[in-house]
């Protein structure tokens, strides 16, 4: 076991412990080392990281002399093995997700890690090799628009932006009170209060422009947010209005049946090996998508409403591909 680490699991040990360890337990823990290691790094924390570590000869062991006003806790940044490879991985998924976004930030954080691995000679340079993120049509978020967003959201700051939507094709300008941030399907959303229209209103990134931070924000109230966003499908938000009821093929069964549609979905196998599945929604946009990508896999059968437009769609993308159109 590396020095360094055997520090920080004799730290670990000692602060989760109420009664004192014996030295042949800490032997034990600390990879069976000798008498003299354990009794080296004891004087090491003492000496060097002023670890308040006494001896109760008594019950014959050593622990933490701390109290209630007083936790001691290693000085620095402290991470086995194991937790730095972890750190890094996530700041890696980070990354990927989201490029340059916090790069700034995590920079000086990664090379400390890097530095603590390299002394204990374990090398990172297989971290971005073997983590391999396939993103499906992320639309490019403005780096400086995502930090002002998170800065306003963080400190509870409205903001004034110009917002491109691009179902009406028109530039507005609004006053917005930040509540979340949300990655969604590749791509990042605004969650907030939209003092124009006077309600909740999700904004996409990539469509923003943030032209002032201003004062104090509305606050909305999280059982609100997760009632109004977290009730209907997909990232359109609202009360649902319908149940869709959709049967799936006992091939697509396979997958359709460990895949989790929404909160409130209710599914069932049905007597032919298919998989049945019901879920709520209000805005039918990204539902008929979804179906749509399975296929003859897919029959929508209720509502009636909804079983027509998927028809609809199909029927228009067969007369795409017939080949006697245009003649």
């Amino acid at each position: 076991m590396d020095r360094f680490v055997r520090i920080l699991e004799l730290h670990k040990l000692l602060s989760n412990r109420r009664t004192p360890i014996s030295r042949e337990d800490l032997q034990e823990k600390l990879n069976r080392c000798s008498v003299a290691t354990v009794k080296r790094a004891i004087s090491e924390m003492r000496d060097y990281l002023g670890a308040p570590i006494k001896y109760d000869r008594q019950l014959n062991g050593y622990y933490y002399d701390q109290n209630e006003t007083f936790t001691y806790e290693l000085p620095g940044l402290w991470f086995n093995a194991e937790e730095i490879f972890a750190l890094l991985t996530t700041q890696q998924l980070l990354a990927k997700v989201q490029p340059g976004i916090l790069e700034p930030h995590l920079a000086p954080l990664r090379n400390r890690l890097n530095s603590i691995l390299n002394n204990q000679h374990i090398a990172t340079n297989d971290i971005e090799k073997n983590i391999r993120i396939l993103q499906m049509a992320p639309r490019p978020t403005d780096v400086d628009a995502f930090r002002k967003i998170a800065d306003a959201l963080f400190r509870k700051k409205k903001i004034k932006m110009l917002y491109n939507g691009r179902e009406r094709d028109a530039i507005t300008e609004r006053w917005v009170s930040p509540q979340r941030l949300v990655y969604y399907r590749n791509n990042w959303y605004l969650d907030g209060w939209c003092h124009l229209r006077k309600d909740l209103r999700s904004f996409s990134l990539d469509r923003i422009k943030i032209v002032y931070i201003g004062e104090k924000a509305k606050t909305i109230s999280e059982k609100r947010l997760n009632d109004h966003y977290g009730s209907a499908y997909g990232i359109f938000a609202g009360k649902p209005k319908q149940k869709a009821v959709i049967h799936f093929s006992s091939s697509a069964a396979r997958w359709v049946a460990d895949e989790h549609w929404h909160s409130q979905q209710e599914s069932r196998l049905l007597p032919d090996g298919g998989w049945e599945i019901t879920v709520p929604y209000n805005d039918p946009r990204e539902l008929i998508m979804d179906i749509l990508k399975y296929g003859a896999e897919a029959e929508v059968i209720h509502p009636p409403a909804l079983r027509e437009e998927i028809s609809k769609r199909l029927n228009e993308a067969i007369r795409l591909y017939n080949p006697t159109r245009g003649n």
